[in-house]
């Protein structure tokens, strides 16, 4: 049972306030989280949820000012912490997940002594204790309990494996708080639902739990109580099914929405009745046609038993796909299955070991660069992390310039200003954001002007790997409808690669499962999701559904 109401809470925040100069971060933000609870802190991105938590662990970036009327972790008075001193109380007292797992691991560090920390700073267990509990620690997170010892370090490890690390890590110590900022976010299902269960197993411990997630589908699933912020202030504050069944702030009405609307229709398209086929090889919806009497239309984009392999391992054994103008191809699987190299190979970002893509017709790969160069503005990207793009010393106007005059322009005036101001007006952005920095903009803004600076050249096809991933609802809505819009009405064609199996459903017309390099199921999404046939998919849908479904047994 939670002992949320009878226990003094293991995080006590009232009148919380984070300024920067003149401007307010975050106002009078009360927050609080029992022994035993699991709470979820939503909002709008910029609504000022990473902001409040990393101020409640003195976390916040130098120039920020943090004042508070009561900020009690454990029982302990925190405002007056000296750095020296919170260091105390990180690990020991509250254990923190951040969301970019590589950023919070040394990556050139052992494993086992990242996750041992805790154990060293803050108890007197001797090194063959530390040694065993890190072992445990890792099992219960379902790694190799040998990365103890072996020495393997936590660069090698893939995303999902960084990310149950970090959850060892903040575990190990048995804290009365843990904090997870986005812990699914880049994840595949099945990982994210492995991350879930490790957090439900701590609260089950007795620990407090606070997640900030902008998946509210999680939140209804996992989540005792949610917080929604807005504008730097809490909206609303109560039990979960109350808040999302019937929410009663504008700002909440309008995350309720767009995650319904995520879920939105399914999409099918001519390749029906190709179900249990691979109509991702080049020949399957060709011949099809031929047999119909129907003419044969040239794919835009093809690929054909695609490999490629680093330093021995196998990344990609034998992919071949096509997409047809006007045509959204998802590509789905777990971390690691190869979905990303099959990405980069597409867009002639890594040369195949063997196999061949096309585009339009003609050769695309492998080829020289120099061969293709001149057709390569067919061809666009837009990835998971656009800002990691963007030159920091341009600004919009010279992002969108350059893009449109093929590197021959740095400042936009006369007709190509006014080239600009559409390209900024045809992915819903104002155009009095051209003498911004892409750094001042919102994750959702930042995308926008990612697919503006894709669609600048006038592609045939568009290759998007995780574009939607890490927002938060309503703008993740936004940039999905934008992308139909763009499909219906210039007819571009569209790779799509993600882990989220609901955006998938919603964009793709046909989608390709990919395991271990190689394509194990593929057909209309519509179909291939709502009923796989391969034990893979299989997994995958079912791990979507029990991550928003929740936990089997009750806090």
């Amino acid at each position: 049972m939670s002992s949320a109401g009878t226990a003094e809470p293991v995080l006590d925040v009232a009148g919380l306030a984070a300024t920067v100069g003149t401007t307010t971060l975050v106002e009078d933000v009360d927050l609080h989280v029992a022994p035993g609870e699991l709470v979820a802190l939503v909002g709008a991105s910029g609504s000022g949820k990473s902001v409040t938590v990393r101020a409640a662990l003195g976390l916040s970036a130098d120039g920020v000012r943090i004042g508070a009327r009561r900020l009690v972790l454990a029982g302990r008075d925190v405002r007056a912490l000296s750095d020296r001193r919170w260091r105390d109380v990180r690990g020991r007292l509250v254990g923190y997940v951040g969301q970019e797992a590589l950023g919070a691991l040394d990556p050139l560090r052992p494993v086992g002594r990242e996750v041992a920390d805790a154990l060293r700073l803050h108890t007197d267990l001797t090194a063959r204790e530390r040694v065993d509990a890190v072992g445990a620690a890792l099992e219960a997170v379902g790694l190799d309990p040998a990365l103890a010892t072996e020495g393997r370090t936590a660069g090698t490890l893939s995303g999902g494996m960084r990310q149950r690390a970090l959850i060892a890590a903040a575990t190990i110590a048995d804290p009365g708080l843990l904090v997870a900022d986005e812990p699914t976010t880049a994840l595949d299902a099945g990982i994210a639902l492995t991350v879930m269960e490790q957090l439900r197993a701590a609260q089950l411990r007795g620990t407090g739990v606070l997640v900030v997630t902008h998946d509210l589908g999680l939140v209804a699933g996992w989540a005792d109580r949610v917080v929604v912020m807005h504008g730097g202030r809490v909206v609303e504050d109560g039990r979960t099914a109350d808040v999302l069944g019937s929410p009663r702030h504008e700002a909440t009405r309008a995350l309720v929405r767009a995650a319904r609307t995520a879920d939105g229709p399914l999409r099918g398209g001519p390749t029906a009745g190709v179900r249990g086929a691979d109509v991702g090889a080049a020949g399957v919806v060709i011949a099809d046609a031929a047999a119909a009497g129907r003419p044969v239309e040239t794919p835009v984009l093809a690929a054909h038993a695609l490999r490629r392999t680093y330093a021995g391992v196998p990344a990609v054994r034998e992919v071949s796909l096509r997409v047809d103008r006007g045509r959204v191809l998802g590509i789905v699987g777990a971390s690691g299955s190869g979905k990303t190299t099959v990405a980069r190979m597409l867009l002639g970002l890594e040369t195949p070991d063997d196999g061949t893509v096309a585009l339009g017709g003609e050769p695309w790969a492998p080829l020289p660069e120099r061969d293709r160069r001149h057709r390569r503005p067919r061809i666009a990207a837009v990835v998971q992390d656009p800002g990691a793009t963007f030159d920091e010393r341009w600004d919009v106007d010279r992002v969108l310039a350059d893009a449109l005059t093929g590197g021959r322009a740095r400042r936009a005036t006369g007709p190509l200003g006014d080239r600009v101001a559409t390209a900024l007006r045809q992915v819903g952005l104002d155009p009095a954001l051209r003498r911004r920095s892409p750094r001042t903009l919102s994750g959702g803004q930042r995308q926008r002007l990612a697919i503006a600076r894709a669609l600048a050249t006038e592609p045939e096809v568009m290759v998007l790997d995780e574009p939607v991933t890490a927002l938060d609802a309503t703008v993740q809505d936004a940039v999905l409808t934008l992308l139909e819009r763009l499909r219906d009405e210039t007819g571009v064609a569209m790779v799509f690669v993600s882990h989220d199996l609901r955006a998938v459903r919603r964009l793709a017309d046909d989608v390709l499962v990919v395991h271990d390099g190689t394509v194990v199921e593929s057909g209309p999404a519509d179909e291939v999701l709502a009923r796989p046939t391969h034990p893979v998919t299989e997994r995958l849908v079912r791990a979507a559904e029990r991550l928003t479904a929740g936990p089997t047994e009750p806090a």
